[in-house]
């Protein structure tokens, strides 16, 4: 058998200056190149740490992932918050509102209180013994939105599935909580009203009345109202809440429930009362019927009676500045002395363009009354008939489903500051508009 031969080391070379040379060069080139790596890993991270400090939101630095929201031990993420952002704004367009970003801001506020809102009523509803299973959820969601895109539905499932959560736990509070909390009876009045431009209208139709003609047929002819107007001035039988929601005007509330049955009031001035209705008094300076241009001096008044009062004024020399400040309720003219352009017709009723293109309009003259009910004004008289008093009457189903809405309502203001839960929100100004921008132009 042979021997193996002994393996013999070869002795190491050694390196020559010019080798030695290329070699530190070498060394030196790398530790450049790894140095250099390291100053632009720093670098990002300093950027990163600065947008942090200085409130810069970049999609690329800031994930989808980052809690925005969080109510107790609830957090919810921007992915979440987007996600509900867009489909507000899909069930509004569902309903035929045409949403674009001159809404965004408001949307964008919106959406952050829906989020809290929804996580206080399950965290409340809870609290108080109401929950709905996910089995209900599901079950609801299928019979509902059996023809609802199977695509969105898969990105917006966690969204929708909360807001289901939320409804069937307000359905089910109205039904049996809320149930607890309303009367099936209350104090209620019957009555009868009608909304008049001026007192000596009011007066004038409280005689008629008086001497027997029908509310209702007078109610129709006068009233400016529209809830009396469409109820031909008879508004049955209603708790003070819901008659005041009706007619909006806690002047004619306070007076029904002040007076005694089959009484007829006096006429009841309200200031605030809106009306479709207006009186112009016009000067016009200068006109061109050709191009539909014309310098005005105008001011609008809530009556006839009180149109003519001032028109007397000015025909006895009062100045026109004056009595537009005082009196005229057309704000885009009294703070300059009744002045105003128009370059076009259609900006007020038929008669007010008549009257400024009339061919033989005489400039400088001052016109009687115009009457306009395409423009709102403020201030008018309410007649009262109290046909009927109850201390303690059985609630109407509607009355008391709106009253059972109505104590829903001031529930729900009320969770956010309930001291049980903390709410807090991490959307600033920056995070804001970078959803924004995202929902629209992302």
């Amino acid at each position: 058998m042979a021997k193996k031969k002994k393996k013999v080391e070869k002795p190491r070379r050694a390196l020559t200056k010019r080798q030695l040379s290329h070699f530190k060069k070498h060394q030196r080139r790398q530790r450049f190149i790894f140095g250099g790596g390291i100053l632009i890993i720093v670098a990002v991270l300093v950027v990163i740490a600065a947008g942090v400090y200085f409130g810069w939101y970049v999609p690329e630095v800031k994930p989808l992932g980052e809690t925005v929201i969080k109510v107790n031990d609830t957090e919810f993420n921007m992915d979440y918050y987007l996600k509900t952002l867009k489909y507000q704004i899909a069930e509004l367009e569902s309903y035929g509102f045409n949403v674009d970003i001159s809404q965004a801001s408001y949307l964008a506020d919106s959406t952050v209180t829906v989020i809290q809102t929804n996580e206080l009523v399950i965290l409340e509803a809870q609290a108080l013994g109401f929950t709905v299973s996910d089995e209900e959820v599901e079950a609801r969601m299928d019979e509902e939105l059996a023809d609802f895109d199977p695509a969105l539905l898969k990105e917006y499932r966690k969204v929708i599935t909360d807001t289901f959560r939320v409804q069937m736990l307000k359905e089910k509070m109205l039904a049996e909580y809320f149930e607890q909390q309303v009367p099936q009876s209350a104090e209620q009045r019957h009555i009868m009203a009608m909304f008049l431009e001026s007192r000596s209208q009011a007066n004038q139709v409280r005689e008629r009345l008086e001497d027997g003609e029908d509310f209702t047929a007078l109610s129709a002819e006068f009233c400016l109202d529209s809830s009396c107007k469409s109820q031909e001035g008879d508004l049955g039988w209603h708790p003070r809440e819901i008659l005041s929601r009706l007619v909006d005007s806690t002047v004619l509330v306070d007076s029904a429930f002040g007076a005694e049955a089959g009484s007829l009031s006096q006429p009841i001035y309200e200031e605030t009362k809106i009306k479709s209705l207006g009186y112009w008094l016009i000067k016009a300076e200068f006109v061109d019927a050709e191009v539909e241009h014309a310098q005005l001096k105008v001011i609008l008044l809530g009556s006839e009676e009180e149109a003519n009062q001032v028109r007397e004024r000015l025909e006895d020399g009062e100045d026109f500045a004056a009595l537009a400040e005082e009196f005229s309720q057309h704000e885009a003219s009294k703070e300059n002395g009744g002045e105003f352009e128009i370059d076009s017709k259609g900006l007020f009723g038929t008669a007010f363009d008549e009257f400024i293109f009339d061919p033989e309009l005489e400039l400088g003259s001052l016109s009687q009354p115009i009457k306009d009910d395409t423009i709102s004004t403020g201030g008018g008289y309410w007649l009262i008939k109290v046909v009927d008093a109850d201390n303690d009457r059985q609630l109407d189903e509607d009355d008391r489903n709106a009253l059972k809405w109505d104590a829903m309502s001031q529930w729900l203001e009320g969770l956010p500051d309930d001291p049980d839960y903390t709410v807090e929100s991490f959307m600033d100004e920056d995070k804001i508009n970078w959803a924004i921008f995202h929902v629209w132009e992302g």
